[in-house]
């Protein structure tokens, strides 16, 4: 048995922190010590883990001593501000957020497809972007295979993608359009109940928005194929949890249905959902809560020979997120590389 860790969740009150907290509980994580870290805000609240409910502490210069590990989920300049107060403690983070993904010292992990890359960290880690994981666990046992040359991928994306207040956000605009109201949007820019509208973060200068360069820069690093051409469009969709992507696949030859099917049969953190008598395929009702990616709906294009088509749906608090994070921890102990 690995011995056990003190552990340190920063951004312990928001939606991917309670996850954390849930996940660390049902897996098992060895902790030696458990501290939850959040903004003044929460000073004095409490959240209950394992039967104790367990005091949040606001976040200092002081809060890291003592930590072998910390699970960051606070945004990207909550990570910036802390990272060498963490890591001068001595401490390893484990970042949620985007500030680091794309530092090139820095390994962005997803354990299923690279895991020997956080042997490599010089004290944060990375946890690459929701849409990047979902479609890396989905998409990499067919490039195990056979390299992928293109991607081409269109994602639905669930209001957890905001954040536990976005989500409560949709409930109440819900509410009030089917009472004859007109729905109020403070948390996101535009109402997203009985709406969809292309994805909230900011565009670039060469017209994608943050999220779909974040599904392009991320894959080629997790993958280390910057030979990959990709190209994306993240929708934002009145769901409450879970994400959805429909993905083209372009490969150099054909690439057999059969085979790609068996292939995402097997390989770990992924679950074939397909009947095709009943029309019954990925659902984010279905994916909701679930460790797994499930992926469907795996046929060939017709419009081009060595060209597949798959949807999936994910979990996007969960494996999008918390779980990648925690799965990450685990490995960092049972290989003893904190």
């Amino acid at each position: 048995m690995p011995s056990p860790i003190r552990v340190a969740i920063l951004g312990a009150t928001g939606a991917v922190g309670t996850e954390l907290l849930e996940l660390l509980a049902s897996r098992n994580f060895p902790l030696a010590d458990l501290k939850l870290l959040a903004s003044p805000r929460s000073a004095g609240k409490t959240l209950e883990f394992q039967g104790e409910k367990l005091p949040i502490q606001v976040v200092d210069g002081s809060a890291f001593k003592d930590c072998d590990l910390v699970l960051a989920s606070a945004g990207g300049s909550t990570s910036k501000r802390w990272a060498e107060e963490i890591t001068k403690a001595g401490a390893v983070m484990v970042d949620n957020s985007s500030a680091f993904r794309m530092v090139p010292e820095v390994p962005l992990v997803v354990p299923e497809i690279n895991p020997e890359a956080a042997q490599n960290h010089q004290g944060i880690i990375a946890n690459p972007n929701c849409t990047t994981i979902l479609m890396g666990v989905a998409i990499y046992p067919l490039h195990q295979i056979q390299p992928i040359q293109r991607i081409v991928v269109a994602t639905y994306q669930s209001a957890s993608g905001a954040g536990a207040m976005a989500m409560e956000e949709v409930k109440h605009q819900s509410r009030d359009i089917l009472a004859g109201k007109t729905p109020q949007a403070e948390i996101l820019p535009y109402p997203l109940a009985f709406n969809l509208f292309p994805h909230n973060s900011p565009i670039t200068d060469n017209h994608y928005c943050e999220e779909e360069m974040k599904m392009v820069q991320e894959t080629r690093k997790i993958f280390a194929a910057e030979e990959i051409r990709i190209t994306a469009t993240c929708v934002r969709v009145p769901v409450l949890r879970a994400h959805s992507e429909a993905v083209n696949l372009e490969f150099a030859t054909p690439f057999p249905v059969d085979l790609a099917k068996t292939a995402i049969a097997k390989a770990p953190g992924v679950k074939l959902v397909e009947d095709w008598q009943k029309n019954y395929f990925p659902m984010p009702i279905d994916a909701t809560g679930q460790d797994d990616v499930l992926v469907g709906r795996i046929r060939q294009d017709i419009s081009h020979p060595n060209g597949l088509d798959l949807w999936l749906c994910g979990d996007q608090i969960r494996k999008g997120a918390a779980l990648n994070a925690v799965q990450i921890a685990e490995l960092l102990v049972e290989r003893g590389w904190l």
